[in-house]
Formats: structure tokens, sequence, C-alpha cells
């Protein structure tokens, strides 16, 4: 009767899932638009930059440069004057002001090394930094290549062979994409459960609950197991449809694997939320206490940063947090094609972490249940 009893209350919160017409579009938005703007907005992303070009020398290396320039990197670039240029800077029409000298060839081909003036509108933060590497690259290539048709240019005695593993052009939308599955994964488990948890309490259904012959456990493993279910079909539907098809991302791992690390991340995620959800009284509390949990969660678990990137207390604190061996399991699934052989230990870690949790959060729902009856 356990089961039988754990099965139709997750059958119960998955109806009132259903009649819930905002949590319903909050999961489609997360498993789809939220996923494709992100992979196709990466903030440090430079994509059409606004660029203008003051050509004060006119030749053939200059209007080299100047031709080298082009979508989808940079809009093709704006002839002005130098009476212009801090103007258009000022009114925000330019991200990117070049200014070529007079007699700029005839310097590079005596060995002057002439200078080339670079504005940068550095308010477009996103775009600042990229763009003014991006731009020091082209002008020297180019330079390089203009050279090289008049004299010898003496070549470092040492070459580097840059092979780009995993990721080989270098897209960002591929690590936008997957990441933004493995955090929505993480967020959503702990709004459903949590929400779910505070609705039968605002609605009065947890009192029915209390006089059926079920128990508390019974009562959380339902809610567990129905909205880890959830989430985990959405964020399967996620990687096959939308990172796969739509944004064309390749999956290098199994996905099967990597649905059951999630499936363990559910286990410890939908604990957690229901744990929160103990703490608070209402919505707008359980709101207050996420931002409090999730925000740490996902900044230091090296999904947007790299752990050896932070204090060594840190990385030892998050080890104590699923997300942590999560986004290490989901890595070396997704982008490196990892085996079970490879991800084993943070299927274990995710497990006792998941373990602990629920029994926490069992421990914890016990004493609100009681306290209620």
């Amino acid at each position: 009767m356990r089961t039988a009893n754990i099965l139709h209350l997750g059958i119960k919160e998955l109806r009132s899932l259903a009649r819930d017409p905002m949590m319903l579009v909050l999961i489609v938005y997360a498993f789809s638009f939220s996923i494709y703007t992100r992979a196709t907005a990466m903030p440090e992303t430079l994509n059409k930059a606004p660029i203008a070009v003051v050509n004060e020398d006119r030749s053939p290396l200059s209007w080299r440069i100047v031709n080298a320039f082009y979508p989808p990197y940079f809009m093709p670039p704006k002839l002005i004057n130098q009476a212009e240029m801090d103007v258009r800077m000022d009114s925000g029409f330019d991200t990117f002001a070049i200014d070529i000298p007079p007699e700029f060839q005839r310097d590079v081909l005596r060995g002057r090394r002439p200078t080339i003036q670079l504005n940068v509108d550095a308010t477009r933060m996103s775009q600042a930094f990229t763009g003014s590497g991006y731009i020091q690259t082209i002008v020297t290539d180019e330079v390089r290549s203009f050279v090289q048709r008049y004299r010898e240019i003496n070549e470092p005695p040492v070459s580097l062979a840059l092979r780009a593993r995993f990721n080989p052009q270098l897209e960002k939308s591929w690590f936008g994409a997957v990441m933004s599955v493995i955090d929505h994964i993480t967020m959503l488990s702990i709004v459903l459960t949590g929400a779910a948890l505070i609705r039968e309490r605002e609605h009065g259904t947890v009192e029915h609950l209390l006089v059926m012959p079920v128990t508390p456990f019974e009562i959380m493993s339902s809610k567990v197991w129905s909205m880890g279910l959830v989430v985990l079909t959405a964020s399967a539907f996620s990687l096959v449809f939308v990172v796969q098809k739509l944004l064309s991302i390749p999956i290098e791992g199994s996905i099967v694997l990597f649905l059951a690390g999630t499936a363990l991340h559910l286990f410890a995620t939908t604990s957690l939320g229901i744990y929160l959800a103990t703490l608070a009284r209402s919505m707008p509390q359980f709101a207050l206490l996420l931002m409090l949990v999730l925000l740490p969660l996902q900044m230091l678990s090296g999904g947007a940063t790299p752990r050896e990137s932070m204090p060594e207390a840190v990385q030892y604190i998050m080890l104590a947090a699923p997300n942590t061996h999560f986004v290490m399991l989901a890595q070396g699934i997704l982008y490196r094609g990892a085996g079970l052989d490879a991800v084993w230990p943070q299927f274990i870690a995710i497990a006792v972490i998941g373990t602990i949790l629920f029994a926490l959060a069992l421990s914890r729902f016990r004493r609100t249940i009681s306290s209620m009856a």
C-alpha cells in the first residue's frame, strides 16, 4: 500500500501542476525560449558591433584593413572624417572608431612601427573587451600579410599548432545552451517541489492529507518523484529538440547516461526544495530563500567560473553541494563524451548528498506536519 500511496499522491501532484498555468508557462519557457536566447545572445559574444574608420592614409594597406571588418562580428565600417569621430562616439552611434594616420603604409614598409588609434565605447562592456582583442588581431594579421609581399619577416623559432578540443570553432553558444539546461534543471526542481508544498498549505489540503492513512514519507516521496519526472522530461525534450536540432549543437556523450545523472541530481534538489518550503510560511518567503540558496549554488558550482579559479575554502565548501558534482558530470558527458567509468565518482557523490538532503527534509517535514496536526 505504501508504494500505491506514493504513486497516487504523485499523480495528484501532476494533476495539480496541470491546473497551474503559470507554472506550465515557466517550465515551457525555461526549457525552450530561455535556452535559445541564452545560446544565441551570449553577453561576451561580439555580434554586429558598429564600427567607424577614419582612413587618412587611403593606401592599399589601409583599405585592406577597412575591408577586413565584416559581419557577423562587425557591421560594415562607416567611413567618416576626424571631426565626426568624437561626435558619433558621444552620440552612441559607434562602439569602435579607428583612425589610420597619413603615410601609414609607407611607415610600415620602412619598419617605423606606426600607431593606429582605436577609440572604444567602454560603456558597452560586453562588446568593448572582446571587440578590442578582435580588432587588434585583425589589424595585425592584415599588416603581416601585406608586408610579406615586400620583404621577409623573421618567423619565430617555435610555432604553436592549436587544436581546440570538444569545441573546434570556439562557439560560445555551445557552452551557453548546455549550461542553461543544467541551471534550469536545478532551478525548476527546487521551485516546483517547494511551490507544491506551499500551495497545499495555502489551500488547506495538507489538513486533508493528515486525516488520510498516509505517512509524511509517502507525501514527500510523491512530490519528489512527480516533480522530478516533470523536470527530467522537460530537460530531455530540451536537449534533443532545442539544443541538438534547433541550435545544431552536437552532444558528444550518451543522453541516457546524462539523464540518469540528472535523475540523481533531481532527487537531491527536490529534497532541498521541500526543505526550503518547510522553512518558509508563504510563497514570497520561499522566493527570498530561493534567491539566497540558488544563486550561490549556480555561481559557485563551476558552471559560470572554473572551480580552480575560486579560493580553496570555497572549493571545499561547494563539494557539499549537488550542483558541483552535477556540473562536472554533465560537462564530462555532454562536452567530452565521458562514460560511466569516468563519472562514477560524481554519481556516488550526488547519491550521498541526495540521501542526506532527503533525510533532513523528511525530518523537518515531519515536524511541520506534527505542528499542524
